[in-house]
């Protein structure tokens, strides 16, 4: 079935309009979350800057190959999620399912790895708040702003691709019941986009928050 037809809004001319449309307004908005993230890394270099020691020391409570791990299944949930357009632009909807449903996945896998580290966190009492414990009583106060930091990026990282695998899913409930088509597949290329960019801000945050005290 052929839901181009149905999918064009009234206020535009044909598909193709809509779609830039689509495309200019997703593009205005991941750089509005550019400047939003831009803000917590800014935070993290000058704070870096004044306590680098501190931070350096903290970091190595952070596992950097769960680090390295995650950033390898984000990579190929990136493929995965290429492949998820490619099949929508050739209308390919087995293809598009599944791909969807990989990328679905390997997002669960990052966000399962996080749950690991963040309880590791919290057994350890890092983190911060009145429970929070360091060893180097001088690095403490620098120490619970790290770790301010890295539930703040992190966290805020997690609530994106939590956001991201609902939109994947209905998206992958839509492609089963054949809604997206070679003619018609603009939601797939939106959400592509979004993707990307959460996978982006995630290969900047690992290098900054797990291999401090490795590259200096």
């Amino acid at each position: 079935m052929d839901h181009s037809n149905t999918a064009l809004a009234h206020h535009f001319d044909n598909m193709e309009q809509q779609r830039e449309a689509g495309t200019l307004g997703m593009w205005l908005f991941l750089i509005t979350e550019i400047m939003f993230f831009g803000g917590l890394f800014l935070a993290y270099v000058v704070y870096r800057g004044w306590y680098a020691e501190a931070f350096a020391h903290a970091s190595h409570h952070l596992s950097w190959k769960l680090g390295a791990f995650n950033t390898a299944v984000l990579i190929c949930s990136s493929l995965t999620m290429a492949m998820a357009v490619y099949s929508a632009q050739i209308s390919q909807r087995r293809g598009l399912v599944i791909y969807l449903l990989l990328t679905i996945l390997l997002g669960s896998v990052f966000l399962g790895v996080k749950v690991v580290e963040y309880y590791d966190k919290f057994t350890h009492h890092l983190v911060p708040g009145v429970k929070f414990q360091y060893e180097v009583a001088a690095q403490a106060r620098p120490a619970e702003l790290f770790y301010s930091l890295y539930f703040a990026m992190t966290g805020l990282h997690a609530l994106h691709m939590i956001i991201g695998i609902g939109i994947l899913a209905v998206l992958m409930v839509q492609s089963a019941w054949g809604k997206f088509s070679g003619e018609y597949h603009a939601p797939v290329e939106m959400t592509g986009l979004y993707w990307h960019f959460v996978d982006i801000v995630w290969i900047f945050l690992f290098p900054l928050l797990y291999l401090i005290a490795r590259h200096q």
